[in-house]
């Protein structure tokens, strides 16, 4: 019986295998419109954007990885891998240097240029919305063979997402927001996964839709808005009064403002990954005290 079940583990573990080779080569589209092949499983990454490096850590391939943007760090175990600078600085001699067989690049910047010149595959994701989040993540199962991983992280997320929405729908209050990433002033509008963590956190964003999923916009249409909580999440609490017509903003006179510019905070809700569901905390925390 013994000898059964063991040549029938062995037959298992031979078909699984056999799946895993098939799944390769494989051509998928990346967020350039470009199709990309890849003819085995990478094993030697490198990730440009801190919500690609904690999405593959939490399918357990963080041993992929062998370098990482300046801006990874998290988990902590990515604190060891070498840096290779960020979106609009790469080091170009530090990637190449550690031999990757892929590197996940934004779309914006020209790194994946340089990187394909030098005979280095690399594959660009975008992600700006909430549902970039689960769709990204899927992709980079794809990527990396691991689908049944991918959905897995995928469900996790949205039923820690749904418990913190669940929550704050108990309360009435929906409070009008504005959401400040810099003094520029850049914001987010309702459409980007910032804007939609606002409305699960029943916040009303006074941003408006056309205006796009990050914009820069004028500081007189904050004061035309009137919101009743700021959110900021750069050094520049103090200087918001001193903002002209500012004073008279409800959030400020009442004192209505969440200051998550502390690099942990920040990390949380500025990143479309694993971890989204503590930022919709923050968020329900601050609109209602929760």
């Amino acid at each position: 019986m013994k000898k059964i079940i063991w040549f029938l583990l062995l037959a298992l573990s031979a078909q699984i295998s056999a799946l895993s080779l098939a799944q390769y080569p494989r051509t998928l589209t990346d967020d350039l419109g470009r199709a990309v092949t890849l003819k085995a499983a990478p094993k030697r990454i490198v990730a440009m954007l801190p919500s690609l490096t904690e999405t593959i850590c939490a399918m357990n391939a963080c041993g992929r990885l062998v370098g990482v943007d300046d801006y990874s760090n998290f988990p902590q175990a990515v604190s060891k891998l070498p840096k290779v600078g960020g979106l609009y600085n790469p080091n170009l001699e530090a990637i190449l240097a550690l031999k990757p067989d892929l590197v996940l690049v934004s779309v914006y910047g020209k790194l994946q240029d340089a990187l394909e010149k030098a005979g280095i595959q690399t594959f660009a994701l975008k992600i700006e919305s909430y549902d970039d989040i689960a769709r990204t993540t899927r992709l980079l199962g794809q990527i990396l063979g691991l689908r049944s991983e991918a959905e897995s992280l995928v469900a996790r997320i949205q039923q820690q997402v749904y418990a913190v929405e669940t929550k704050a729908a108990t309360t009435k209050d929906r409070p009008t927001v504005y959401y400040e990433i810099d003094p520029t002033p850049y914001t987010v509008g309702p459409d980007s996964f910032i804007g939609v963590l606002i409305a699960k956190a029943r916040g009303i964003n006074i941003v408006p839709k056309e205006l796009g999923a990050f914009p820069q916009i004028s500081p007189e249409l904050v004061v035309q808005k009137n919101p009743a909580v700021i959110v900021i999440t750069h050094p520049g609490l103090a200087d918001l009064k001193k903002r002209a017509g500012w004073g008279g903003i409800k959030a400020i006179q009442t004192g209505r403002i969440c200051d998550f510019s502390s690099p942990a905070d920040d990390d949380v809700l500025s990143r479309p990954g694993p971890r989204v569901a503590e930022g919709l905390k923050l968020l329900v925390a601050c609109f209602h005290g929760k």
